[in-house]
């Protein structure tokens, strides 16, 4: 007896390996129905494989260093050095060894729609995970760079959950003055999960902020911007003057400052 279609989908949606016989058996079933859910399948399957494949790419630098004997390795990375408004924040995560998160990425790559399910997956995965925020007026003071810094090292020492203090730190582009051994990646949140982790978390724990800073300054749309220079943004500022959490350094702010 011939199985139905939706029998035959049934089946293929438990299939994960490209060469499962029953993908082959299908081939020579004439039905539209059962042709179009093959390829589907099929899909569906090299999407998997792609994804597994690049997550372990990611993951190039933490094992190494399990192999070196490391045990707590967190990732840092930080967001918001460019906006007009608002903090630096930055994250500081530890995962544990071979964790995989689908679809976890450098945070500029992520979808807005996914951002808040997979900084969810995150913190329920992560063994240890720390946020350092430097505000606009220490940023004015130190300059954005240091600051960044100073959002880096808050982070890593404010570190909380099964790890709390960490044996090596994989970090975005800059290197720290802590005591602990550390790497210093280019473009580190595409090349190494933990880094990647630490993106997300600093993401999205700066745009609840700024979306509360939206609620207390409204006008200047930083739920939508977070503090960034866009058209809307810009012109807000012509009209409703500098905020409160306005950096005074930045360009054009300073200038327009320097006017009244």
């Amino acid at each position: 007896m011939t199985n139905s279609i939706k029998d035959i989908k049934a089946q293929l949606d438990k299939i994960t390996k490209p060469d499962d016989p029953f993908l082959t058996e299908l081939a020579s079933d004439a039905r539209i129905g059962v042709q179009k859910a093959l390829i589907r399948q099929k899909k569906i399957i090299a999407a998997a494989i792609a994804e597994e494949a690049r997550l372990e790419r990611l993951l190039t630098y933490e094992r190494q260093l399990y192999q070196e004997g490391f045990k707590a390795i967190a990732g840092i990375d930080e967001v918001g050095r460019g906006p007009l408004a608002g903090p630096v924040v930055a994250a500081c995560v530890v995962l544990p060894q071979n964790c995989k998160i689908k679809g976890l990425d450098d945070s500029k790559k992520i979808p807005k729609s996914k951002h808040d399910a997979i900084y969810q997956a995150v913190l329920e995965k992560a063994k240890g995970v720390g946020v350092g925020i430097i505000d606009h007026d220490t940023i004015d003071r130190v300059n954005i760079y240091e600051a960044t810094k100073l959002a880096m090292i808050a982070a890593t020492d404010h570190l909380k959950g099964e790890v709390s203090q960490p044996d090596y730190l994989l970090i975005d582009a800059m290197s720290l003055n802590l005591p602990i051994p550390q790497q210093s990646i280019i473009k580190g949140d595409a090349n190494s999960l933990s880094i990647a982790a630490a993106s997300i978390v600093a993401k999205v724990t700066r745009d609840h902020l700024m979306a509360d800073y939206d609620k207390q300054f409204p006008g200047y749309d930083f739920a939508q911007n977070a503090g960034y220079g866009t058209k809307n943004h810009l012109c807000a500022i012509q009209t409703l003057g500098v905020s409160p959490i306005h950096r005074k350094s930045f360009e054009p702010i300073k200038s327009f400052i320097s006017k009244d």
